[in-house]
């Protein structure tokens, strides 16, 4: 499969489908990698599709291959949908040291716990699971390849027309989230050296699909009347079917020391003008809060795009399909992003 066909997706199922079918990279990178993957925090919006993906791209490359989908799983649905999958599911705690030692070694780990919404009042518990628990995971596994997932949110906001921070550039969180972020790299980075652990820095903003998503949230405002938020006025975002094939791929970029990856689409998108284009779809009117700063977060994935190709989704056909989703008001995962907050508070 070259690409998915974004135009004919109407039901959950057929979404699911475009968001786990293989590109040739996949089936390609799937042949030569080395192992199982085990994937930590699988009960997330990307795991289970991510999940999906990686077993059919084995599937198709004729690889017997275990993916691990690890989760407290408080919510069994996710379990299910994992299992149909194929992938074999294990409930766990990794707070806990019993759990974690239990956990089966595997060569390739993606890691993709983490706590964002609603931790104000709970800072503790955020640096807990941000920060110190990705040392108990690079211990465990330092023997393995791990993919960390990070966020933009490590960058502060920059200029509008300087394209975004690449990895070159210094990092500068913004609120007790983005600053627990960072410290979740530099526990890995410090591990990745001490033990010579390959490691992938897998700085996301934001994946995109149907369900939710920056462009699905304006879209809700839009269709709703609701004045949409112009605090952040530019976003770059990627189809998460495109972020789920880099992070596959991106097992082979890990090294020691740890290498950063900004991931995300080429594109700056205003706001506004996406505001503006589903209110033309809608047949609406719409209203906006604010005015556009001249800084926002932004990333340059540059170098993810010379790696591994620029997404083969591209924003047009995203934004058409969130529109005759949001318009048919289809099955939603109610996780607003909360993109157009500027103090980082969560």
């Amino acid at each position: 499969m070259t690409q998915p066909d974004l135009g004919a997706i109407e039901t959950e199922a057929q979404l699911t489908d475009a968001l786990t079918a293989p590109y040739p990279e996949d089936v390609e990178f799937a042949k030569r990698l080395d192992g199982d993957v085990m994937i930590l925090g699988a009960a997330g919006k990307m795991g289970p599709s991510l999940a999906g993906r990686i077993l059919r791209a084995s599937d198709r490359a004729d690889v017997d291959r275990t993916v691990y989908a690890v989760s407290r799983f408080s919510d069994s649905e996710t379990r299910e949908v994992l299992d149909s999958h194929g992938a074999e599911t294990i409930a766990a705690d990794l707070l806990s040291e019993e759990s974690l030692a239990a956990l089966p070694d595997c060569k390739n780990v993606i890691y993709m716990v983490g706590t964002k919404f609603g931790t104000g009042g709970r800072e503790p518990q955020t640096w807990a699971i941000n920060a110190y628990l990705p040392g108990d995971i690079a211990r465990r596994f330092e023997n393995s390849r791990i993919v960390a997932f990070s966020t933009g949110n490590v960058y502060p906001p920059v200029l509008v027309e300087s394209g975004g921070p690449t990895e070159d550039d210094e990092t500068g969180p913004v609120g007790e989230y983005a600053q627990s972020c960072l410290g979740r790299e530099r526990v890995f980075q410090y591990f990745s050296e001490e033990n010579d652990t390959p490691v992938c820095l897998f700085r996301l903003n934001y994946a995109v699909e149907a369900r939710y998503g920056v462009l699905t949230d304006i879209a809700k405002w839009v269709r709703d009347g609701d004045p949409v938020p112009l605090d952040m006025g530019y976003v770059n975002v990627v189809w998460q079917g495109d972020a789920n094939s880099v992070c596959f791929r991106s097992l082979e970029f890990a090294d020691s020391p740890a290498k950063p990856l900004n991931v995300t689409g080429p594109e700056i998108l205003s706001v506004r003008d996406i505001a503006e284009r589903f209110a033309d779809r809608f047949d609406t009117d719409v209203r906006f809060d604010g005015e556009e700063h001249e800084t926002a977060l932004l990333s340059d994935a540059s170098r993810c795009h010379e790696r591994y190709g620029e997404p083969k989704v591209s924003v047009d056909e995203v934004v058409d399909l969130v529109a005759s989703w949001v318009e048919a008001d289809r099955p939603m995962m109610d996780k607003p992003t909360k993109f157009h907050v500027r103090s980082g508070e969560f």
